[in-house]
C-alpha cells in the first residue's frame, strides 16, 4: 500500500497515521502522539590480566526499555480508564499488566475506501508486560478552547518488532 512516485520508488512513511490497542482493554482510546520507544543494551567492558591486549573486551549486558508516553484527547470511553485507575489506584491487589500494540499505518493517498476503512500495520511495536506508571490529568484553562488532554506513560519489560 506504499506510495511511489513516478520513478517507482516508495515515498517514506509519515508518523501521522498510527493505532495504539491494549490487550484485554477493549475500549476506544484515541492517541495524538506516542513517544519513547527505546531499548538500549548495556556494555560491558572488562580485561583480563594475562591478556596481551590494553583494550578491554566488550560484552552485552542487560537490555533497557525507556517508558512510553501517549497522548490523548479527554475521552468519555470507561474500558481503557479502567485500566489506567487499576493501574495507578492505591488499592490495587496487584499491577495490571498488558500487551499494547503500536502500529504506523500507510494509507496511501487515493487508496480505495475499503483499504482506509480496514488498515494494516505497516511498522509494530510490541510492549510486553505493559503497566500504568504515571497519569497526568488535562489542564484546565476558562480562557483557551483547547482540546482536554491527557497523558499515560506506560512501564514495559520487552519490546519485540515482529516485522
Amino acid at each position: 500500500m506504499a506510495t511511489t512516485n513516478s520513478a517507482g520508488l516508495y515515498y517514506p512513511l509519515t508518523k501521522m497515521n498510527f493505532l495504539v490497542s491494549v490487550d484485554q482493554v477493549n475500549g476506544v482510546a484515541a492517541f495524538s502522539e506516542v513517544t519513547g520507544v527505546d531499548a538500549s543494551v548495556d556494555v560491558i567492558e572488562f580485561r583480563q590480566g594475562n591478556s596481551s591486549s590494553l583494550a578491554p573486551v566488550k560484552i552485552q549486558g542487560l537490555v533497557k526499555h525507556g517508558n512510553i508516553t501517549l497522548k490523548m484527547g479527554y475521552t468519555k470511553d470507561q474500558d481503557f480508564k479502567t485500566w489506567v485507575q487499576d493501574c495507578v489506584s492505591e488499592r490495587r491487589p496487584e499491577t495490571p499488566r498488558r500487551t499494547v500494540t503500536i502500529e504506523l499505518i500507510d494509507i496511501a493517498p487515493g487508496a480505495p475506501q475499503s483499504i482506509q476503512e480496514t488498515p494494516a500495520g505497516t511498522l509494530t511495536w510490541v510492549l510486553k508486560e505493559a503497566w500504568v506508571c504515571k497519569y497526568t490529568g488535562p489542564d484546565l484553562n476558562a480562557s483557551t478552547s483547547e482540546v482536554a488532554m491527557e497523558s499515560v506513560e506506560l512501564a514495559y519489560e520487552e519490546l519485540t518488532i515482529p516485522n
